[in-house]
């Protein structure tokens, strides 16, 4: 039942996960009501729930433009079950901005299979990746990712390697700039935003930690799922798996550097491992395992939320 509703891309479909998306929001917010009586407040709640629908919309299409997917709902629909996992993550403006762009330096960098525009979209991915790690600084390893993407489709070319340090060039110029014009003193901003904090030791409660662990044991069951499919995958495709794959690890590694750890750091890997579960469920499967695997997360995510609220 449940695979049917998701099961093709319909306006209604896509209606259904941005009501819910809504629903969850406007349930964490009202928690506290004192943004109501300000005006910039309310914009603000706004643009953040706008910032989590375009990130929802952009893994979807990612996974559907690239044949990560077949023509569903179910990535978007994953995507929201692990933004629900951690709530509190509702009031980070800096990781939800974060994550977005970095989204928006994936969907470059795996669009590079077609080797058009392969410079472009080097200087467009490490440029979201440099704005990306002003805001949360570890999330600078995803420039990893982009020299991965180089040695996969055009590392022949010795130009496309100096194309992430042309964009890191402009926006040091440009932090540079604004520092000086808001009188922000850059040196201290990089020394207290590039900590190192292994220990995750950071739980507040129970039911974070449970959140935690019924996330982790989720993530490491569809990234299993793809190592064990990954070689019945069509050729065209594993370059672009293989990104995915990529940039879940390096989402990973980014939340156990990260200092001020909390959950929500973790939100650098829910859209590829949303993708990840997109396509467990759509491969060659009985129905009722489909049904199982869907139902278990959505009961997780739920208890997760409401747990935590």
């Amino acid at each position: 039942m449940i695979t049917s509703v998701f099961k093709k891309s319909t306006p209604f479909n896509f209606s259904l996960v941005v009501i819910l998306m809504l629903v969850f929001f406007f349930l964490y917010q009202i928690q506290d009501i004192a943004w109501t009586n300000s005006v910039i407040s309310i914009l603000q709640k706004t643009g953040l729930f706008l910032i989590l629908f375009a990130t929802v919309f952009l893994n979807s299409f990612i996974s559907k433009k690239n044949g990560l997917s077949k023509d569903s709902t179910y990535t978007a629909f994953f995507t929201f079950l692990f933004l629900i996992f951690f709530p509190d993550l509702f009031k980070n403006s800096n990781l939800i901005l974060a994550n977005f762009f970095v989204l928006l330096a994936i969907r470059r960098l795996i669009s590079l299979q077609t080797l058009k525009d392969s410079k472009e979209k080097l200087f467009d991915a490490s440029l979201w990746i440099f704005m990306a790690a002003l805001l949360h600084f570890w999330s600078i390893l995803y420039l990893l990712l982009v020299f991965i993407s180089i040695i996969f489709h055009v590392s022949r070319d010795y130009r496309n390697w100096v194309i992430p340090f042309i964009a890191l060039l402009t926006v040091t110029i440009l932090f540079i700039a604004c520092s000086l014009i808001f009188d922000i003193n850059s040196i201290a901003f990089l020394k207290e935003n590039c900590k190192i904090d292994l220990r995750i030791d950071y739980f507040k409660n129970n039911y974070q930690n449970a959140a935690f662990s019924i996330y982790i044991t989720a993530a490491l069951f569809f990234v299993a799922s793809m190592f064990i499919t990954l070689s019945s995958r069509p050729l065209v495709l594993l370059s672009s798996y293989k990104t995915v794959i990529a940039s879940f690890f390096i989402g990973i590694l980014i939340f156990v550097l990260s200092a001020n750890k909390t959950n929500e750091v973790l939100v650098f890997t829910f859209a590829p491992l949303a993708i990840l579960a997109t396509s467990h469920i759509e491969i060659s499967q009985p129905k009722l395992k489909e049904e199982i695997v869907i139902f278990v997360l959505m009961a997780c995510s739920l208890f997760a939320f409401f747990s935590q609220l």
